[in-house]
This record gives C-alpha cells, structure tokens and sequence, in this order.
C-alpha cells in the first residue's frame, strides 16, 4: 500500500499567531464542555439532592480526574509523538503510534478499572469522607470506575486528532457527552431523585455515547494515514509513549492526589466545607481554560515544528500565547478574589457552602495571576518531549510546598478556608520560578548560538 503523506502547513509557515489561535478555540470550547459536564452534576445535584450527595459528587469526581490523569498524561504522549511525525512528514511513524496506543491503553484501562472497584472502599478511609456522604461516594466512584474504558477510548482518539493539528473534532466529540449528561442529570437526578448515583450513571452512559459517536466519525473519515497490522507489534513504540507520557501521567496523577490531600485536610473541618471545595476545584477547569487551552496547543504545535527541525519558531509561538493568557488570567484573578460568592453560588444554595467557598476562592485567586506562564510554559516543555521536567517542577510544588503548607496552616488556630488556601499560590511561585530557571537553561545552552 502507498503511504499517504500529510503536513500541517499552518503550523510550519507564516504567522504563529493565526494558526495557534485557531487551534486553541476548540480547546477552549472543549475545555468549557468537560467544565460543564462536571459542572452539571454538581448543580443539578446542589438543588434536587441532599448536601450529603453534594460532597459525594465533590470528592468522587475529585478522585476520577486523579485516577483519569493516567489515561490523559499518556494521551499526552501520544499527542506530541503524532505531531513529531507530522512534522517529519513519516505518516507510517504516526501509524505505528496509533497502534501502539491501542495496545498500551487497553492494558491501562483494565488496571485502573480493577484499582478503583478494589480500593474504592478504603478511599473513604484515605479522603476522610464526612460519615453521611460515605455510601453514596462510593457508589459514586465504583459506577465511573465502570466506565474507564469510554474514558480511555475517548482520550485515546482525540489525543491523536490534536497530534494531526485537529482540535474541532474533539470538540464534537464533547459536545455530545455533554449534550446526553446533561439530559440524563436532569432525569435521574432532579425527576428520579438518585442523587450521585445518578450523576455517575449519567456521566458513564454520557462517555460512552461520545465514544460512539467517534467510532462512527473514524469510519467515515479514517486517519490520514493507514494503520497497518504489522504496526501493532512494535514495542519500541510503546516504551515511545511511556517515555512522554509517563512522566505527565504520574505528575498529574501525583498532583491531583496532592489536591485530594488538601481536600482530605478541608474535610476535617465538616461537611460545609468539604462541599465548599468541591466547587472551587470543580470551577477550576472553567476558570484556566484558557492557559490550559494553550498548553494543549503548543504541546502540539511545539511537536510539529521540533518535527520539522525549527525550534525556534517552537519557541516564538510560547511569547505569543503568554501574552494571551495573562490577560485573560489577570480577569479571572478578579473575578475569583471579589467574585467568589457569586460564582459559589451557581452551584449551591447553602449559604454556609457558598461562604466556605468563597473564602477559598480568595485564599487561592493570586495563582490566576502566574497560571498563564507557567502553562504556556509547560505546553512548550512538554512539546519537545522534557517532560521529566514537567513532572519534578509539579510534584516538587505540590508535595514540598502545597500539601506541608495546607497541613500547617490547617493547624493555626481558629484557621478558615481563606488561610488553607493561600498555600495554593505560595505553590504557584515556585512553580513559575522553576519553569523560568528551566526555560533560561534551555535558550543558553541549546538555542542561544541561534540568536533565539
């Protein structure tokens, strides 16, 4: 069979601006969704549901963006390979990933289903769950447990559109889980009353409509490039993944449990704060999508022109999405230091809760203002595959400085919510501070005889 031959020429010629912005809007857009798919069950749960059932969709769908981010950090690892062999302009090389990652993830998603039906009891345990919330988290997280292999599968395709330069596919994809969670929420939840259980149901049967729907689109538009049998047996591919992919996996793995922590540590204070927090992570996608929107973009567009030999345009376009982003960021800052009630509010009509949440809000809003960089940053990082980087640079904020801090503030006496959170921007600051010592080392040692 004659190999088909693709290019991304809006990545690897003219302006950087153009290209990069049309490539992150559907990121946005699909980051919004996912935000609302979250979103939803929380609200419909916060008005048709008990605030026992608030906390257990708060803390389960905490623990399944951890348990996720194994399956989304090699994604990620696929998505940057793809793109190399895009930019290299070898399709074959991208087949070979594809097939790779069929493999790797379906050994992946049976692990990680068996984990979460196994330990989701001692969980509770662990997360020091508020004892009337309990039974109906764990219900909560053995449904979604059920449902990893849509997750997998889900990830597994779009990662691989991102890789080609293709963010609207995804999009779509989104789209319609969000389109099915939110109708099935408002039947099991507000008409059948079966609190987070029917929020897990819904988001499972969500996932796997999507899935399907992308199966159906891949029939109908195949890949640009042939997948071949002999493809599926090349191991080197995979240890390939693993290389990039791991060390994002086990970072964002490690710095969601980092967060679980801290929510554990917010939990002791009572069942009013521990739905509190459970807002603001859950606002968190809505309110970084856009630097994160552009991480997910340079990943890709860093890829293809480390592919095609121009890393300094690689590096042009991380000026270009800094700036973008710190606007919006400065926004969002304001928004959560004054605004937090309001936003609290969207979700929960406890005033105690809205309150709880609202001091966390402007505890934790000054990281909206270094979020930007550091994301533009660690999309450009992981773009040229220095993802080890990534991975110290998180864990070394989170587990040195995030989770000590939180712990000793929580001991203070008379501590609130405001004063836990501050430990999340103190975090922030070495995480900028590294990522700046890093890029620095970068453009002097490798780029610098290049005039970058």
């Amino acid at each position: 069979m004659k190999e088909k031959h693709v290019q991304s020429n809006a990545f690897l010629e003219g302006p950087i601006l153009p290209p990069l912005v049309r490539f992150a809007l559907p990121l946005i857009l699909s980051l919004l969704l996912q935000g609302l798919y979250g979103a939803v069950d929380l609200a419909v749960v916060g008005r048709f549901a008990s605030t026992a059932s608030t906390a257990a969709v708060a803390v389960g769908s905490q623990m399944m963006m951890t348990i996720t981010a194994v399956v989304t950090g090699l994604t990620m690892g696929v998505t940057v390979l793809v793109g190399k062999a895009i930019g290299a302009n070898t399709p074959r090389q991208a087949s070979r990933v594809v097939a790779a990652q069929i493999r790797l993830f379906l050994v992946v998603t049976v692990v990680l289903t068996a984990a979460i039906w196994l330990l989701a009891p001692a969980s509770m345990g662990w997360m020091h769950v508020p004892a009337d919330a309990v039974d109906e988290t764990l219900a909560y997280l053995r449904i979604c447990g059920s449902g990893m292999v849509f997750v997998a599968a889900y990830n597994g395709i779009s990662g691989i559109f991102r890789g080609l330069g293709n963010s609207r596919i995804p999009l779509l994809f989104v789209f319609l889980a969000c389109c099915i969670n939110v109708v099935l929420d408002l039947v099991l939840v507000a008409g059948l009353h079966m609190g987070a259980a029917g929020a897990a149901v819904a988001t499972v049967v969500a996932q796997a409509g999507s899935v399907a729907f992308s199966l159906v689109y891949l029939r109908r538009h195949p890949l640009p490039f042939g997948l071949y049998r002999e493809d599926f047996h090349c191991p080197g591919i995979q240890k390939q993944i693993l290389s990039v992919g791991a060390p994002i996996a086990l970072q964002d793995t490690l710095v969601n449990t980092s967060f679980l922590i801290i929510t554990s540590i917010v939990n002791r204070l009572g069942l009013v704060e521990a739905a509190g927090i459970g807002i603001t992570e859950k606002l968190f996608v809505f309110l970084s999508m856009v630097p994160m929107a552009f991480m997910s973009a340079l990943s890709t567009f860093v890829a293809q022109n480390m592919g095609a030999g121009q890393p300094l345009r690689a590096r042009q376009a991380v000026s270009v999405a800094r700036r973008i982003s710190t606007v919006v960021g400065v926004g969002i800052f304001l928004l959560t230091f004054f605004g937090g009630s309001l936003l609290a509010s969207l979700f929960e009509d406890d005033a105690a809760v809205v309150a709880a949440a609202a001091a966390y809000f402007k505890g934790s809003s000054f990281e909206y203002l270094m979020t930007p960089a550091i994301f533009c940053f660690l999309g450009y990082f992981n773009g040229s595959e220095r993802t080890k980087f990534v991975m110290f640079q998180g864990l070394g904020a989170a587990f040195l400085v995030r989770v000590p801090l939180s712990y000793g503030l929580s001991l203070l006496p008379e501590t609130g919510m405001f004063t836990i959170a501050l430990a999340v921007p103190v975090a922030s600051v070495v995480s900028l501070v590294a990522c700046i010592l890093y890029d620095r080392h970068l453009h002097r040692t490798e780029y610098g005889s290049q005039g970058a």
